[in-house]
């Protein structure tokens, strides 16, 4: 029985492989280890779209008031009972690393470095990314207008709107960039998976701070994060495509 069946699905699979070769070929191609076009092009492309899927759902969440609303209350709540003063002082300092002067400092040094090593598609993509992405922010801030937590006693306070975060922007930006350049220099995931691990740490302690200090709720900081790893990703394989399909003799040493 079981050497009929061998024969009979054997020609079955072979007939189906044959008749959907080229799509099988699509898919096969999709996930290849070797080629630009392969794995890493489908892993970017399905982040870009969660991430759009997950800003495009807190956006909605916080323009029609659903229960998340409720849930960014409670968490600012909680994180402003429990300061306490040594805290703040700590989270004050490690905000003010993560605002746009230490963020553009950070990026004009890297740019320079970049410049110097003539790495000039990745100067580029931060040329693109960071300074396009802060714009973007500031017009993001300006279409959902959301008021920042109002808190008893606050322990800082902002006028400017609060949905997306500008720090965790800017911080997802810029590590994300200097993540994928310091991983693009390795050769398997397991090196490459530390690095960005750290940045996405780092992004991470830019929010808690903001969270903790109430100048922005939990929704805020996830949103931020969300829509600037599309807007990173989109940037990366865009700038990556033009880059190695033009190669214009300023790009080809980079």
């Amino acid at each position: 029985m079981k050497h009929y069946l061998r024969n009979v699905t054997r020609p079955c699979v072979a007939a189906v492989y044959r008749h959907f070769a080229p799509q099988l070929e699509f898919v096969r191609a999709r996930f290849a280890r070797d080629s630009r076009l392969g794995l890493r092009l489908t892993l970017s492309v399905l982040l870009f779209i969660g991430a759009t899927w997950l800003f495009g759902g807190i956006a909605e969440d916080v323009v029609t008031g659903d229960p998340l609303v409720e849930v960014d209350r409670q968490i600012a709540h909680w994180f402003h009972a429990h300061a306490t003063p040594g805290l703040t002082r700590w989270m004050l300092i490690v905000t003010d690393a993560y605002g746009i002067t230490a963020i553009g400092v950070l990026g004009l040094i890297f740019g320079l470095y970049l410049w110097w090593r003539r790495s000039w598609y990745r100067l580029l993509t931060l040329a693109i990314v960071l300074p396009g992405g802060m714009v973007m922010n500031l017009l993001l801030k300006q279409i959902f207008r959301r008021d920042r937590p109002s808190l008893d006693d606050p322990l800082l306070s902002l006028a400017t709107y609060g949905f997306p975060s500008g720090h965790v922007t800017g911080a997802t930006l810029f590590y994300g960039v200097l993540a994928a350049y310091l991983a693009s220099g390795l050769s398997t995931w397991r090196r490459q998976l530390p690095i960005f691990l750290g940045a996405g740490f780092l992004v991470m302690v830019a929010g808690l701070t903001r969270i903790y200090l109430g100048v922005h709720y939990f929704s805020d900081v996830v949103a931020a994060a969300a829509w600037s790893v599309a807007w990173l990703v989109m940037w990366l394989v865009v700038v990556d495509a033009m880059c190695r399909s033009v190669e214009p003799p300023w790009v080809r040493k980079s």
